[in-house]
């Protein structure tokens, strides 16, 4: 019986679904999407407007893992957990929690930029959008050239045929973004490798004790797992990571 019910369900909501784009497709003109020209440029209509703001949202979160220290950061927390062995925890939900919260503490200074020199601007009609768009790359563009690597810019400038510029700050964003996100990953790998040496050392130093003992059935690292826990602690190891992560974007 509720196979049947929602069977009809859908077939109702097929229906629907057709009336409603053949209606839309037999209307000759949308009066709520309009644009006008002025002397100002080109005025898009509300509806138009409110279209483009929630498209842009769906780009956020790559906004968010692409231009900022997101990326660094979560795959060094990432790489610390299994440094650890523990595979599950701190979970998933904590790690982006924290991941999160210290990109918003390093972006913060571009972010307050962007505020003074766009937003605020904008808001009070003293510039147009595309002004404010303009303003708001600017200090964005700067944070990843500081963090980008010259051969990495020079790699994608190849790809994209981009000509030779004087300055980096005169290279388009399709370069810059690229860059930015490889050498992310590389620096990331750098200071995970650092994390994992004395954790590594540890579990040589238990699987040699439980060979030297005889028991090779004892997984070393079901053993060693209490030890670099205690050595992570006693180090005061979340201190010492998150401000070495901080003070990496300089």
């Amino acid at each position: 019986m509720m196979r049947m019910q929602l069977r009809s369900i859908v077939l109702a909501s097929l229906a629907l679904a057709s009336v409603l784009i053949a209606n839309a497709a037999s209307a000759q003109a949308l009066p709520a999407l309009t644009t006008s020209q002025g002397a100002g440029g080109t005025t898009y209509s509300l509806s138009i407007q409110t279209l483009l703001i929630l498209s842009a949202l769906s780009f956020l979160p790559a906004v968010l893992l692409m231009m900022t220290s997101f990326t660094r950061i979560i795959i060094v927390l990432s790489l610390l957990r299994q440094a650890l062995g523990t595979t599950t925890s701190p979970p998933n939900q904590v790690l982006i929690g924290l991941a999160l919260f210290l990109t918003f503490a390093v972006m913060s200074p571009v972010g307050e930029k962007i505020y003074a020199e766009a937003y605020l601007p904008l808001s009070k009609n003293e510039i147009n959008f595309d002004v404010a768009l303009d303003r708001a790359t600017v200090p964005l563009k700067g944070f990843m050239l500081k963090q980008a690597r010259q051969p990495d810019l020079e790699l994608f400038s190849r790809i994209t045929h981009t000509p030779k510029v004087n300055k980096a700050e005169e290279l388009p964003m399709r370069v810059v973004i690229p860059a930015f996100v490889t050498s992310e990953l590389k620096t990331a790998f750098q200071i995970s490798f650092v994390i994992f040496i004395p954790f590594l050392i540890i579990d040589m130093v238990v699987a040699s004790v439980l060979m030297s003992m005889g028991m090779m059935m004892m997984s070393p690292v079901i053993v060693s797992l209490p030890f670099k826990i205690m050595l992570f602690v006693l180090v005061d190891g979340w201190n010492l990571l998150v401000g070495t992560l901080v003070a990496s974007f300089g």
